[in-house]
């Protein structure tokens, strides 16, 4: 990292791909071509476009408002502490449901490479996670670098190895399950075209003016969309549709060999952690943050650090991980979440951004996100069952609130 305000663009596009790309990649493409067969590379190009106007409008906010403070600060600043809310126990209910099938995620290759049992390895991934957190030890950005930099080697090897073994009678029947396949694809793939907000907190590291940070957001869609383009169709054209739960350790034994098996689980492991890891680091933080402002319960910000939060974290997940039978099933319900998170953040520009270009990016990308949102289909129920139970802390916090105010005059005491 360079010194405050004279981050480059490689580095930033670097850590923007850090927080774009992650462990879903690992079994994306075999959900992805369950729900729509050769077809799902449509759904993977579609929301290769969402995120071109989605990522110049996080940047554009994170050019006039450096250090924003996230999505539900936007919201907040465009539309109140309720929509802040709102899209802050999105983000916070996502992370039990997003941690575990993550982890699961590294228990299915551990399984596949290692012969370990797969639910045994999730459960232990993400136990690792949360005694980390709780001492105190998270993921350096370094660290994180060299995280991503390993998946994107991996995922580049096993495209450029596996890619001559393609048949094209693998992509017929092209659409097996129609338009509904293509947006059941979509709904689940939203799980890895999030994080484009992460350009809103980066802006500070740039020297004044937008052009790094644009340069960064450029070279960070050209390179996850070569990556996910790349991984979907070979996939597809070296697996066909009914492919294996872990495609990436079947592309690279395609062609690499079985040597790649051992290498592939310890590295789906190491991927996974760091994931778990930064994102339980962040939630509880988030936790924290919104209890002080009414939306959580008071006692989640009480205590040094965010153990609180963490803990509270923890209680979630124990009824997720009994209840985890189904890895599609998890990734549909956080991306949903993490959908709506997108979603707001863009309408939120619409707001804040000046009139122009700007504005009209936000307006286009708000539109885009409203489809892709609408592919997440019956899950769109959990971002709604959590957007009335914030709403219903918020009020309820008021109220407690209110009566030890009235009558009293601003800064004086009644007995």
């Amino acid at each position: 990292m360079t010194e405050h305000g004279r981050m480059g663009a490689g580095q930033g596009a670097a850590l923007l791909v850090g927080a774009v790309l992650g462990p879903g990649m690992l079994v994306l493409p075999q959900l992805a071509a369950a729900a729509a067969g050769p077809a799902s590379v449509l759904a993977w190009a579609g929301l290769l476009a969402l995120s071109v106007p989605v990522a110049l409008t996080f940047a554009a906010l994170g050019v006039r408002h450096p250090g924003g403070g996230g999505v539900a600060s936007f919201a907040g600043l465009a539309f109140g502490p309720r929509a802040a809310a709102v899209v802050g126990w999105w983000f916070y209910g996502a992370v039990p449901v997003g941690t575990v099938a993550g982890a699961l995620v590294g228990g299915r290759y551990v399984e596949a490479s290692l012969g370990v049992d797969g639910a045994l390895a999730g459960v232990l991934i993400l136990a690792a996670a949360f005694a980390a957190n709780a001492a105190g030890l998270r993921t350096s950005g370094r660290l994180q670098l060299v995280s991503v930099a390993l998946l994107v080697a991996l995922l580049a090897v096993a495209v450029v190895t596996a890619a001559p073994r393609a048949d094209l009678d693998h992509f017929t029947p092209f659409a097996p399950y129609g338009l509904a396949g293509v947006a059941g694809a979509a709904g689940v793939l939203m799980f890895a075209f999030v994080g484009w907000e992460a350009a809103s907190h980066l802006s500070a590291e740039f020297a004044p003016g937008q052009r790094g940070l644009t340069r960064a957001t450029i070279i960070t869609l050209v390179v996850v969309g070569v990556l996910y383009l790349g991984v979907s169709v070979t996939s597809v054209g070296v697996l066909g549709a009914d492919m294996p739960g872990v495609p990436l350790n079947a592309l690279l034994e395609t062609g690499l060999g079985g040597v790649a098996r051992p290498v592939t689980g310890v590295l789906a492991v190491l991927l996974t952690f760091g994931a778990v890891n930064t994102y339980l680091a962040g939630a509880a933080r988030l936790g924290v943050a919104l209890a002080r402002d009414r939306a959580m319960p008071a006692w989640l910000a009480g205590g040094r650090g965010p153990y609180r939060s963490l803990g509270a974290l923890a209680v979630l997940t124990v009824p997720v991980v009994v209840w985890a039978v189904d890895l599609d099933l998890l990734m549909r319900a956080t991306s949903a979440c993490l959908a709506a998170v997108t979603a707001a953040g863009v309408a939120a520009a619409v707001r804040v951004l000046p009139a122009g270009r700007p504005r009209v990016t936000a307006l286009v990308a708000t539109g885009m996100s409203m489809v892709a949102l609408a592919c997440c289909g019956a899950f769109l129920a959990v971002p709604a069952v959590l957007a009335v139970v914030a709403l219903g802390v918020l009020k309820a916090a008021r109220r407690a609130v209110l009566p030890a105010h009235d009558g009293a005059p601003s800064g004086g005491c009644h007995e």
